[in-house]
This record gives structure tokens, C-alpha cells and sequence, in this order.
């Protein structure tokens, strides 16, 4: 997988982005978990690397977090789980910077970013490293085709979205609302203002923090998203679960959802889907 993986995953449409936490519960349950979102539709699939300190994620992944740090999740074992993967869609990494700087000899980011490449990686996202610090981080992407994924905010400067569009790859996450990630009722007005105001590229660009329904993703892709992500939604169903088979179903069935409503907004219509939770 490479960077053309990532952003050939929005070529036939608006693509589905659904986020779970590696090791929640155990590194054999996300494989099933990570098969479940595939086969529920997912595109593209955000597959969390723990860190302690998680400043961009609200409770319901911390939790996950805590758990998959419980039974013993590290960087060295979340590049085994993705080389035991078999799905086609691509994975992107969603972690902090210091485990990267840690990794290996603990010198530098390139030893991180070339062993997850071999193990399958496709992309990284990583919310505490501004786009101004991200040199070489970027070439290390570059010399490793992995994409750098960046998050734009509600408050981010159009200075600042120009630099980050001049350093990203694959596609663009866009913060649906302010604070922290978290399932939510409705899909936020800055949503719409910030699609607005991005400038057309060559980058698509996928919406997320707080999508939970099927409506929501309906009304983001309508609003103009090239994507739609959702991960508190997915480690709630995985919380909440009696067994691993029972929380593989729900997560195939809510991105089964979620789909269903990135295809209503493109058929521009209102079927109910197959499978809802």
C-alpha cells in the first residue's frame, strides 16, 4: 500500500473513514474488528497506535486507549497486527509524535516511518506535530510512500491551511467542531464553514469529530466532504460488546450505515440501509 492507495480510496466517491483503537481489547479482536469495517464498506481504515497521552481524543477513546495499553499494545506489536492484516483497504496510522521519536534508536522518525511502511502502513496521522515542525517527518513519508495526513481546524489561519496543503498527502482531515473527538447528535455549522473556505486541490477532503449516524454522514458529503470519518461511534459499539463476534457485527453494521448515507447524499436520495444498528 502507498500514498495512491490512500487517495485512489476517493476516486468512485465520497470514502468512508471509520477509526478503531489497536489492542482494544487484544490485538486478535481488532483484526476481527478491522475485517468487520471492511466488509461493512470502509475505504480507507483509521487504525489507532496508543500513546498515554492522547490530547486530541475525548473520553470514549481515551477509554479505548487505556484498554489497549492494559493488555500491553506498543508500537512493536501494532506493526505486527498490520502486517497480520488481510483487507485492500488501506490503513492509516493515527498516533502521537513522541512514540515515533522513541522508536528504534530514539534519533530519529524515519526508522519508525520506514518499518511501518513494510508492515502496510499507507498513512499517518499525527495531531501533535504542527505542519511548521513536520519537515522531517514529511521526508521521511516521501522517501517511504507513505502519505502525512494533516488535520485542519475550525480556527486554523488560511496561512496555515496553504502550508499544510503544500505538505500533505493522501487527503486532508477536517475537524467537524472544536475540542476533542466524541460521538454527538448532530453535525456542527463549522463543519459546512470550514468546507467552505478551503480552497480546491488536488487533495480530497474527509470530515470528522462527532459523526455518529447516518444522517450525519448524509449531510457532511452534501455539505461538499470527499469523506466521511467516525471513530468514537466504533470504540462505543467495541465497549459495549459481550464478546469479539458480537462487537465485529456492530461495527460492520454502523459502517454499513455510515455508507448508506454517503450513498443517499450521492444518489440524492433517502432509501433506508440493509443494516443499521
Amino acid at each position: 500500500m502507498s500514498v495512491d492507495d490512500v487517495t485512489a480510496a476517493f476516486a468512485d466517491g465520497p470514502a468512508l473513514i471509520p477509526y478503531v483503537v489497536a489492542g482494544d481489547p487484544s490485538a486478535d479482536a481488532t483484526e476481527a474488528y478491522v475485517e468487520a469495517l471492511a466488509e461493512g464498506g470502509a475505504d480507507v481504515i483509521e487504525l489507532g497506535l496508543p500513546f498515554s497521552e492522547p490530547i486530541a481524543d475525548g473520553p470514549t477513546i481515551q477509554e479505548g486507549i487505556r484498554r489497549a495499553l492494559d493488555a500491553g499494545m506498543t508500537p512493536a506489536r501494532y506493526l505486527d497486527l498490520v502486517r497480520d492484516l488481510d483487507v485492500d483497504a488501506p490503513i492509516v496510522c493515527m498516533t502521537y509524535y513522541n512514540l515515533l521519536l522513541q522508536f528504534g534508536d530514539g534519533d530519529e522518525v524515519e526508522t519508525f516511518v520506514e518499518t511501518a511502511a513494510d508492515a502496510g502502513v499507507s498513512g499517518l496521522i499525527v495531531p501533535d506535530l504542527p505542519v511548521e515542525e513536520s519537515a522531517e517527518l514529511e521526508a521521511a513519508c516521501a522517501e517511504h510512500d507513505v502519505a502525512l495526513i494533516f488535520i485542519v481546524a475550525p480556527t486554523t489561519t488560511p496561512e496555515r491551511v496553504e502550508r499544510i496543503l503544500e505538505r500533505a498527502s493522501g487527503f486532508v482531515y477536517v475537524q467537524a467542531r472544536m475540542g476533542t473527538t466524541g460521538a454527538r447528535t448532530d453535525v456542527s455549522e463549522d463543519t459546512y464553514e470550514s468546507l467552505d473556505r478551503l480552497p480546491e486541490g488536488d487533495l480530497p477532503y474527509a470530515v470528522g469529530f462527532g459523526v455518529s449516524e447516518r444522517e450525519h454522514a448524509k449531510a457532511i458529503v452534501e455539505g461538499g466532504a470527499d469523506g466521511v470519518v467516525a471513530g468514537s461511534v466504533f470504540v462505543d459499539a467495541i465497549a459495549e460488546a459481550e464478546s469479539t463476534e458480537s462487537a465485529a457485527d456492530a461495527l460492520r453494521e454502523k459502517a454499513a450505515e455510515l455508507a448508506a448515507g454517503i450513498d443517499a447524499a450521492e444518489s440524492d436520495e433517502t432509501p433506508e440501509p440493509e443494516t443499521t444498528k
